[in-house]
């Protein structure tokens, strides 16, 4: 006999034995006090009846307790098991299949998921299956961008044979071809689903939660991933299934060009809620198991003297019907939108307790981090997207049903800094993930990657030009040539050598997933080396399995000092990138200077007359370190060489020369100022001669809104105050200036775009402009400066680092 069936036969022996526990305490209480022969008073003889009978019936609740609590620690048990089988049918020839609601509550990649088809070291590949396959009936809006952004997406392959996982779209429609009878049939006859639906995943993008909940969750599925907006408690696989972001927002969202400012971090109302209950709610309010603190918490507020508290229980609204069991959104959606920008936070009530996830659960989450207002989630059940890897909690509020009397006093007692940091995150994860349909779509495969450890594809690059182009006049032009010192110890330059690339492909996919998925720009790409990759302690240094260092000449002085680099990371080189246009003779002056520079690897220039080519990721720099410098600049070897050894230290910073610095207009009150005048106080180095890691440069050129690099182009300035607002926003850390040089340009360049008239004004509005886009200034001021360490001291020169600097 099946486990399932003696299971089924055990529930009946403990229902007998409770039985049996019944009719013997009901006996022994007729024996005990029926039978007596003993005169007693009728009066007595009732209250010591109801006494015993007291009695009686607390020894019974106890057995019976006792018999419900072994039922359902048996049932826990069964449901930790491992073991599928046990559970289900066995079929002819041993295998089983997903037949019933039961089995598909236990699906779990150890058993419904065939890792042999998605092998950890080949790229992880999704094939679409045609949508007219599953109904002949007209595409919806969310389901032709879902197709749109999986088309998009470099993870999808035409190719079935090299898939890991097939993806089956759905959406609602009152057409037969999608009940559920031709539904379950249809999805059985697809060509992969080999009668089991191993490794497909049926993604719905049905935004109607009554054709979910009437059509698709009564159909069989077999070993298949669910992916869509609306779960009950009974119906997710929790670690299998997945909760989809509303794409209906995303599609509105991803038109908007600037996002609600994050200051003030206090706005006009701590807390606002807009929602009405439908026919449904209002009839059968009591079944849907909503505590009454939550209803007493709302009507406690709304009729309060509260002015910063807005509560509207009867909003307007044209969606909701009498199918409904959620809390219907206030239309029109401008309305909520404005509403929003107004809110410190804003309550997202879950009004059923087995109530995993809802289209509009979805929406007002999407809405809130879109406007900034901090979502709170009341409520015990509830599921956000892809929260196996991003940690919620740093941009939402979770609070349980029994915590909403004390709402109030718990938003009210947070501080201005926690306050901008959770509303700094939920611009991150909704910009990430819920911005728009690609977004969304990129989440649900990168989750199933990483679930599965396959490394994510690599970073596309970019392809550099030949200094001089077919067809250009090769001017020549006797450079000005830089005289070094003889007591400057320069060591002579080595061969060219690139960085080591992609040497942690599975450990950042495994051990830094949760800092991939909650950092922008994401887990959607691998970049040949990052910032943030640790750092080995000095003992390790002396490991023979570590090459590049050099632990034994540590702490050298003069001469032996630039013999090698030293530090905390292994030896390494740096590429120069050269931002010219038809300035040919300025190019090769700047060529000819940089001649015999130490720990050069090569120069290379951009690939169009674009401000934003500085920071493309060129396939040809094989180096973590670019030294961006323009075609006009006049720097020493000693200069650039102490700010590469000081960037080494500060790899995820911008470290160089001139700095400027950035201040509120007090005056008019509308902005930011752009400042040029040397102050102890800066927040911008120029890139026009800075240190940059590459990995800033892909996230210039692919993930930093499209709207910044196009006013870069449109003014033909300030792409380095839009890569200064990209690194502080990043790492949260200003940049570094090295040295007291304050200027850098060579004196036989005719013309520096700085020196038009309109500079300054044009970068007022770059600030300005870049706020409004990023949601927050991200610049930090700083009021450090690096030189070297023996600088100005009264040690001789000859054992100095540096002699000039």
């Amino acid at each position: 006999m099946s486990l399932y069936r003696w299971l089924c036969s055990k529930n009946h022996i403990l229902l007998i034995l409770a039985v049996a526990v019944l009719l013997s305490l009901t006996i022994s209480y007729f024996w005990t006090f029926g039978v007596s022969s003993k005169p007693v008073k009728q009066k007595d003889k009732r209250q010591e009846n109801q006494r015993n009978n007291t009695i009686v019936y607390d020894r019974l609740e106890s057995k019976l307790k006792a018999v419900e609590d072994e039922l359902v620690d048996l049932r826990d048990k069964l449901r930790r098991s491992k073991k599928l089988e046990d559970l289900l049918p066995i079929t002819n020839g041993g295998d089983y299949h997903l037949t019933t609601n039961l089995a598909s509550e236990y699906c779990h990649y150890h058993v419904c998921f065939d890792y042999s088809r998605c092998p950890i070291f080949t790229p992880f590949r999704a094939f679409v299956y045609d949508a007219a396959l599953m109904a002949p009936v007209p595409m919806t809006l969310s389901g032709n961008a879902t197709i749109a952004a999986l088309k998009e997406s470099s993870y999808v392959t035409l190719d079935p044979e090299e898939a890991c996982i097939y993806i089956v779209l759905l959406w609602e429609s009152s057409d037969s071809a999608l009940e559920k009878d031709t539904l379950q049939q249809k999805l059985h006859s697809l060509p992969h689903w080999n009668g089991e639906g191993r490794n497909h995943v049926i993604l719905s993008v049905s935004t109607d939660d009554e054709f979910v909940r009437t059509h698709l969750s009564k159909v069989d599925i077999g070993h298949a991933m669910l992916v869509q907006s609306f779960y009950e408690v009974h119906t997710i696989r929790l670690g299998f299934d997945l909760v989809l972001p509303s794409l209906t927002s995303a599609m509105v969202a991803s038109k908007e060009k600037y996002r609600t400012l994050h200051s003030p971090a206090r706005r006009k109302y701590i807390l606002t809620f807009q929602g009405a209950k439908s026919r449904t709610q209002n009839r059968t309010y009591s079944d849907l198991n909503v505590g009454k603190d939550i209803l007493n918490f709302l009507s406690r507020e709304t009729s309060s003297n509260k002015d910063d508290v807005y509560i509207d229980l009867d909003s307007t609204t044209s969606n909701c019907s009498n199918r409904d069991f959620d809390w219907c959104l206030h239309e029109p959606k401008e309305e909520r939108l404005r509403l929003l920008a107004q809110s410190t936070f804003t309550l997202i009530l879950v009004s059923n307790r087995a109530l995993v996830s809802s289209e509009r659960i979805q929406t007002r989450l999407s809405e809130a981090l879109q406007t900034g207002a901090i979502p709170v989630i009341l409520g015990d059940r509830v599921v956000l997207p892809f929260s196996e890897f991003i940690h919620w909690n740093k941009a939402v509020i979770f609070l349980p049903l029994g915590r909403a009397s004390e709402l109030y006093q718990i938003i009210e007692t947070v501080g201005d800094p926690d306050l901008l940091s959770f509303r700094r995150q939920g611009a991150i994860l909704f910009d990430t993930y819920l911005s728009n349909p690609k977004a969304i779509l990129s989440g649900v495969l990168a989750t199933i990657r990483t679930r599965l450890s396959i490394p994510a594809d690599a970073i596309m690059e970019s392809h550099a030009e030949d200094f001089f182009p077919p067809g250009t006049s090769r001017k020549t032009k006797t450079a000005t040539k830089i005289t070094r010192k003889a007591d400057d110890h320069f060591p002579t330059p080595g061969q060219p050598f690139p960085s080591p690339r992609y040497l942690r492909n599975f450990t950042v996919t495994y051990i830094d997933r949760h800092t991939t998925w909650n950092n922008s720009p994401g887990p959607f790409f691998l970049y040949p080396n990052n910032v943030f990759d640790p750092v080995l302690p000095t003992d390790a240094q002396l490991s023979e399995s570590v090459s590049g260092f050099h632990p034994k000449e540590v702490g050298a002085i003069g001469e032996e000092y630039h013999t090698s680099l030293r530090g905390n990371v292994p030896e390494e080189q740096f590429t120069i990138v050269i931002l010219t246009y038809e300035r040919e003779e300025l190019l090769m002056e700047t060529i000819r200077n940089l001649a015999g520079l130490p720990f050069l690897n090569k120069v290379l220039r951009g690939t169009k007359n674009s401000l934003n080519n500085r920071f493309l990721p060129l396939d040809e720099i094989e180096t973590d370190a670019v030294l961006s410098i323009d075609d006009d600049v006049h720097l020493r070897h000693d200069q650039i060489i102490l700010s590469f050894r000081v960037w080494r230290e500060n790899r995820d910073r911008i470290v160089g020369f001139p700095q400027r610095f950035h201040r509120w207009d007090t005056k008019t009150n509308e902005g930011y100022l752009y400042v040029i005048r040397n102050t102890c106080e800066y927040s911008m180095v120029l890139t026009g001669a800075a240190f940059i890691h590459k990995y800033y440069y892909y996230q210039y050129s692919y993930h930093m809104p499209q709207v910044i690099r196009d006013k870069v182009d449109e003014l033909m300035n300030c792409e380095d105050v839009a890569m200064n607002f990209l690194v502080s926003h990043l790492s949260r850390k200003p940049p570094m200036k090295v040295t007291a040089l304050r200027d850098f340009a060579n004196p036989n360049a005719k013309t520096r775009i700085s020196e038009a008239s309109p500079h300054v004004g044009v970068r007022h509005e770059c600030l300005r402009y870049f706020t409004k886009v990023f949601g927050y200034m991200p610049l930090l001021y700083s009021q450090y400066r690096a030189d070297s360490p023996l600088y100005g001291s009264d040690i001789k020169d000859k054992h100095k680092c540096f002699k000039r600097v």
